[in-house]
């Protein structure tokens, strides 16, 4: 089955590099199983977005070219991992030219891409803001603008993702006396 074939690869190639999750230290397999879950349950989720939620940072974080998952997951799979990975490279700029970047990308994606990534948001999100304050700013900042370019992702999901920002906004100005 496709979705447990992505499984596997996505996990045994995270595992290959011993990726962590950044602030939890927790094995990335959670990261991914997150991601996956919250694919699956949309209800127009296809096999090839609940495989790419397993194998969306593959190709960004791991030493897999793209090359190989369209060989082991075919051209449409491929294809959707592409639309997900990361465009810019440290050499293209600071930290706000390389997201400008990888914005312009993602505003390319295909509604399946946009779902993925809305759920690759949702369970990084959740964790920034607890486990570390000072780049929470920035990176609710980043995401914030991100929504700009979302915009074919699944409702629900984006609906969540929103909120989380939206809420976090909030509690900064509450905090700030506004």
């Amino acid at each position: 089955m496709l979705i447990d074939r992505a499984r596997a690869f996505a996990l045994g190639a995270h595992a290959a590099v011993n990726q962590r999750r950044r602030y939890t230290d927790e094995p990335y397999a959670v990261h991914l199983a997150e991601v996956a879950a919250m694919v699956a349950a949309v209800p127009d989720a296809t096999a090839d977005m609940v495989a790419v939620a397993w194998l969306h940072d593959t190709v960004e974080d791991t030493a897999v070219p793209l090359a190989v998952i369209e060989a082991e997951f075919g051209a449409t799979v491929a294809q959707l991992v592409d639309e997900l990975t990361a465009v810019s490279r440290p050499e293209d700029g600071d930290r706000a030219t390389r997201k400008a970047r990888d914005r312009a990308h993602t505003a390319r994606a295909s509604a399946a891409a946009q779902t993925v990534k809305a759920a690759d948001l949702i369970s990084n999100l959740r964790t920034v803001e607890a486990r570390d304050p000072a780049f929470a700013m920035v990176y609710m900042r980043e995401k914030r603008a991100l929504l700009d370019v979302l915009t074919r992702a699944d409702r629900s999901l984006l609906d969540d993702v929103c909120a989380i920002i939206g809420d976090y906004f909030a509690r900064q100005a509450v905090a700030e006396g506004e």
